[in-house]
């Protein structure tokens, strides 16, 4: 059997495999793994670098399905060539427990390299991966000797092509000159509700032309010679990303689906897979796979086997030879933070006056990237005012590689997808930065982050109303409760200097995303004989109280200072015993034990006041049914910030007068003044 012959006959069991597992499970997406079977069994056999033994080898390239409902083609592939997936597993698609879910998941199944699903989302982390590597090879020295020259292989659909992440992503690959991407665009012309004419009918060659792409058109992508042609000519690089336009047909090989809607996103129904095993002329039981193609698979995975093996060997020669490089890429690989981190950018923090946390967070950021090489990030065409460029670096460009500050521009969902191929990619803790409001244009980005457990620091500034003169459109309201509900991201919003401090700390150490919401205006430094009751890492604190206290005011953030300026102005006026906890993370307060919680929020106590400038959504559990929630449950509004606070009853004047009004109106005796020491009636304050 002649190369071409066998890789034919391999790519028809992959299609085969596919729709019989579709099939089995009654759900999937046949189409566009038949479709692509071709060029994907051409790339994994013949190009892809890749070691089925070690699935995590540094040296490897990396695959990238952003196709994702295509699933199947990848199982069927991790079968084949031999990364532990069992013929049981791909019976299993779609079912609990398998490793074989309905799109491919980072951690659960070895050889997936990232989640995909929502379209555009992998081709835009692939951009994040590779400018990752770029980056590595650079900073450890390995940029000229071809040990980490790993490409970055993509398949898009036509659904991938319309979402404007890919394109975000797209125009960053291209500026930056990011020639170890290849990405295969299945150019099948369907989409679910029919022909792509019915949305669809721009020239995506042209458009990537203009944005600094190479492309390689092909009329048959079903044709393994012309992938092969098109793939060889891929590998010579010209200094720009490369996108192979192939025609295919979707649901190729069934003989009345291929080419039509229904093979998109529903399974051929048994007759059709059985007429398309025989369309194939492939012989025999569903899920069975012919000895000759089990066997030319098997021999290339020895030889790929033993190309990992001697990259391997070359590679510890480079790090006997190179120490200083090789402990600088231990600690990247490893992630390290030194110990004192926290004692570090304690140090650090400007204590001395009233200062923005987003000025504090970018004097502490310093620091931190002095201390931990794998620390890097960008902003969305606004480090200046989130303070993030890290001072000592350069920018990373096509000129240089090694340089730590990356630009995204205004691009911030493709911003947050490339943080997420970054945190993927081996070596780095990645940060992207933008204004809190903003956020909203990363919602995807930072839901896949958590889904993936990737460790990704968020710095959103400007986190409140008290933006200001910009207005309502760029003052957050409903952000920070949008953050709080998806799973697996903590959400800190430090008070001043040293909570910020103890806020990257926790972030540098954190095991999934975390997002910092740091202000545009000056807060005051928590008092020096209150600073050493910080505790971050529980989520919630006393940081101020009386003996015998009555009222708990909870705040976050630049609320913080108003709750200690309100507690004091109550104390004196009032004579009021208070309780005054700063509660930067409510995911992490919430991890506590029950005896903790207890111990800052008593049961005992009723008359809970949470303050924040933001919506008061959530703020339920902690307050109870009878506390109060002070926040902003209505958009802001274009004035100077200190005009909007008076406004929105954000002094300590208007947070007791709302107070008294609240818990007034429930008191059991009208004549109890706040001055009184009864326990049995709720006071005025």
């Amino acid at each position: 059997m002649s190369n071409v012959e066998f890789s034919k006959k391999a790519a028809d069991t992959i299609r085969i495999l596919s729709a019989e597992a579709i099939q089995k499970a009654k759900s999937g997406h046949p189409g566009m793994p038949m479709g692509c079977a071709d060029f994907a069994f051409v790339l994994w056999n013949k190009y892809l670098k890749h070691n089925p033994k070690n699935p995590e080898w540094l040296g490897r390239d990396r695959f990238v399905l952003s196709a994702g409902h295509g699933s199947m083609l990848l199982y069927s592939l991790l079968h084949l060539f031999e990364y532990g997936l069992p013929m049981e597993e791909l019976k299993q698609f779609r079912q609990w427990g398998s490793l074989t879910p309905g799109h491919p998941e980072l951690g659960h199944t070895d050889g997936v390299e990232v989640t995909t699903g929502p379209l555009g989302s992998g081709f835009a982390t692939a951009v994040g991966m590779a400018m990752a590597n770029k980056y590595l090879a650079a900073k450890i020295g390995l940029e000229d000797t071809g040990l980490l020259d790993n490409k970055y292989y993509i398949i898009s659909g036509d659904g991938c092509m319309m979402e404007g992440t890919t394109s975000e992503a797209a125009s960053i690959a291209g500026h930056q000159k990011l020639d170890n991407i290849i990405c295969f665009y299945d150019d099948n012309s369907i989409t679910i509700e029919g022909s792509t004419e019915l949305a669809f009918s721009e020239e995506v060659a042209a458009r990537f032309t203009a944005y600094n792409w190479r492309v390689i058109n092909v009329d048959d992508a079903n044709d393994v010679e012309k992938i092969d042609k098109a793939l060889a000519e891929a590998q010579q690089s010209d200094g720009r990303p490369t996108l192979i336009v192939g025609k295919t047909k979707i649901g190729f090989g069934s003989p009345a689906k291929a080419g039509t809607a229904s093979a998109h996103g529903e399974p051929l129904g048994e007759d059709e897979v059985i007429a398309t095993r025989k369309n194939l002329n492939l012989v025999g039981e569903p899920f069975s796979i012919t000895d000759d193609v089990y066997a030319g698979i098997s021999a290339r995975v020895e030889e790929l086997v033993a190309e990992a093996a001697q990259w391997n060997k070359k590679f510890q020669a480079f790090v006997d030879s190179n120490p200083d490089s090789a402990a600088l890429l231990n600690k990247m690989l490893n992630k390290q933070v030194p110990e004192n981190i926290l004692e570090e950018l304690l140090a650090a923090a400007p204590t001395d006056k009233a200062v923005a946390t987003r000025a504090s967070g970018g004097t502490i950021l310093q620091k931190a990237a002095e201390l931990i090489p794998s620390l890097v990030g960008g902003a969305a065409d606004l480090s200046p005012s989130t303070k993030t460029d890290i001072k000592n670096g350069s920018s990373f460009s096509p000129e240089n590689r090694g340089g730590c500050n990356f630009h995204f521009g205004v691009r911030e969902l493709a911003m947050g997808m490339a943080g997420n191929g970054m945190a993927i990619n081996s070596g780095l803790i990645p940060y992207t930065a933008t204004f809190f409001v903003f956020s909203d244009y990363m919602k995807p980005a930072i839901r896949l982050a958590a889904i993936q457990k990737l460790h990704q620091i968020y710095v959103f500034t400007h986190d409140s109303f008290y933006v200001g003169e910009d207005g309502p459109t760029h003052e957050p309201i409903e952000q920070i409760a949008m953050l709080r509900t998806i799973p697996g991201v903590t959400v800190l919003r430090p008070a001043e200097a040293k909570e910020t401090a103890h806020a990257w700390a926790a972030a540098l150490k954190a095991d999934g995303p975390v997002a910092l919401l740091l202000t545009r205006q000056n807060l005051e430094p928590i008092p020096a004989e209150l600073e050493n009751n910080i505790d971050i890492n529980k989520g919630a604190y006393v940081l101020s109280e009386d003996k015998n206290f009555k009222v708990i005011m909870i705040a976050t953030g630049s609320e913080v200072n108003l709750a200690l300026e309100t507690a004091n102005k109550l104390r004196r006026e009032k004579d009021c015993k208070i309780r005054v906890v700063s509660m930067p993370s409510q995911e992490l307060f919430m991890q506590q034990d029950a005896a903790y919680r207890e111990s800052v929020l008593p049961a005992a106590c009723k008359m809970r006041v949470s303050i924040e400038a933001g919506t008061t959504y959530g703020w339920d559990r902690f307050i109870g049914s009878e506390g109060l929630a002070i926040g902003i449950d209505h958009f802001g509004a274009s004035a100077p910030f200190s005009v909007l606070a008076e406004k929105f009853g954000f002094t300590p004047d208007g947070i007791i007068e709302q107070i008294i009004a609240h818990f007034k109106g429930d008191s059991k005796d009208d004549s109890c003044e706040c001055d009184c020491d009864c326990n049995q009636k709720k006071c005025g304050c």
